[in-house]
């Protein structure tokens, strides 16, 4: 019996000097980052300002790739393919990632089940802004103006899946208007979209649309945190008009199922470490993108408890692809 114990503890011993030794010499070689939307949303933002970092911290370069498409399912499915090495990484926002389930009838992949969570980067708060020339100051009067005119608003959106088309669904579903949804192929589009006066209105990431609100290119009506933001504090929270209203949402970092622990730890903690340098920070932050370090399982929970979440609303309100 004790030999076998010895035994037991000489294999677990191997095993964890082995993941340990893998671990230490990874990686090897660049690892590519897909965000599966186009330049300039807060994905694409967030990813370089951190990736940079870590390659830094880790002597090898990670180098961001832009892979658009069907709501950033096209990207999420290139990840979901890769080898589970930790050389492909997909950066994602857990809301986007929960919706497409339940809008696409046939993914090639599993959102839940073919991926791993490493971490989120930081917290996403948007704020409802509208072009200069809609006739509301307010959330109450964009919403009046909304229900006089059913239909009449265009209301822009990163494509449906992301999380700025899920912000659309929660205004409608809690406002009780009707907006006709314009769908782009990503948040920095969508912004260029309502800076010339293409669509009416959008739920824009904060980070992504703050220097044409500085400009007064765009009004902003309300975020939609809980509470006012630091870097907008004349804006409304639009929970001040609808209690309780908020649609909020992580950028996170994830991999394909079956990635080495070791792997999937070291760059939780590389992660953690780049989050926490004082100057990334401090850039985050004055995006409006406060850094979010959290465990797997933390992410994994989050990741499950969104998914039943989205799921019940989108049925709740007919929300599909045609």
């Amino acid at each position: 019996m004790r030999a076998i114990r010895v035994l037991a503890a000489f294999i677990a011993g191997m095993l964890c000097a082995g993941g340990a030794a893998w671990s230490q010499a990874y990686p090897a070689k660049p690892v590519r980052v897909i965000i599966p939307f186009p330049p300039g949303g807060a994905n694409d933002i967030m990813a370089r300002i951190v990736f940079p970092k870590l390659s830094e911290q880790m002597g090898q370069q990670f180098i961001i790739e832009n892979r658009s498409g069907a709501g950033g399912t096209v990207g999420s499915a290139v990840v979901a393919q890769s080898r589970p090495d930790g050389y492909t990484l997909l950066i994602q926002t857990v809301a986007s990632h929960t919706s497409n389930p339940h809008l696409y009838k046939k993914l090639s992949y599993d959102a839940l089940g073919d991926f791993v969570g490493i971490t989120p980067l930081g917290n996403l708060v948007t704020v409802l802004t509208v072009h200069p020339s809609v006739p509301a100051r307010s959330v109450k009067e964009f919403i009046a103006l909304a229900k006089k005119r059913p239909k009449e608003v265009l209301f822009g959106h990163a494509g449906y899946g992301s999380f700025i088309h899920l912000n659309t669904v929660i205004l409608e579903s809690t406002t009780g208007i009707q907006v006709t949804q314009v769908p782009f192929k990503g948040g920095g589009p969508t912004v260029v979209g309502l800076v010339s006066g293409e669509i009416h209105a959008m739920t824009a990431g904060i980070g992504d649309i703050i220097e044409h609100i500085k400009s007064n290119r765009v009004r902003p009506l309300g975020v939609t945190s809980l509470e006012r933001v630091k870097k907008l504090p004349d804006v409304p929270a639009v929970a001040e008009t609808f209690p309780g209203y908020e649609a909020t949402t992580w950028v996170i970092v994830l991999a394909p199922v079956g990635i080495p622990k070791a792997i999937l730890d070291r760059l939780n903690t590389e992660l953690g470490n780049a989050l926490r340098d004082p100057a990334i920070a401090s850039r985050l932050s004055d995006l409006t993108y406060d850094p979010v370090h959290r465990t797997p399982e933390q992410l994994a929970q989050r990741l499950r408890t969104d998914y039943e979440k989205i799921g019940k609303l989108f049925r709740q309100f007919g929300v599909k692809l045609d």
